[in-house]
């Protein structure tokens, strides 16, 4: 979204990923280490946007639109309703 204008992203489909890089069988010690040192790249590369760049625009394949900022909030809010997830279903809470 910084080095093009108003770029199309292709559908991401969460569930086949996690089959196809089965997360199922990731050891979980090296998948913390790997999303945090993941984390800490993000959090660099979201440290040197600025002014204007955090208003920059882009599109789902599904034709929503958004914009540096509104995407990076996403991505937190994301991030954080996912461990909540993980944790209700280790302590066994039914989330349904």
């Amino acid at each position: 979204m910084l080095s093009e204008d108003d770029p199309l992203f292709a559908n991401w489909d969460q569930d086949t990923t996690a089959i196809e890089d089965r997360y199922d069988s990731q050891e979980p010690a090296l998948v913390v280490g790997e999303l945090a040192a993941a984390a800490e790249a993000h959090a660099a590369q979201l440290e040197a946007v600025d002014g204007e760049n955090w208003q920059r625009p882009g599109r789902r394949s599904d034709g929503a639109s958004f914009t540096m900022a509104t995407i990076s909030r996403y991505m937190i809010h994301d991030l954080v309703h996912h461990v909540w997830d993980v944790r209700r279903h280790i302590i066994g809470v039914n989330t349904a």
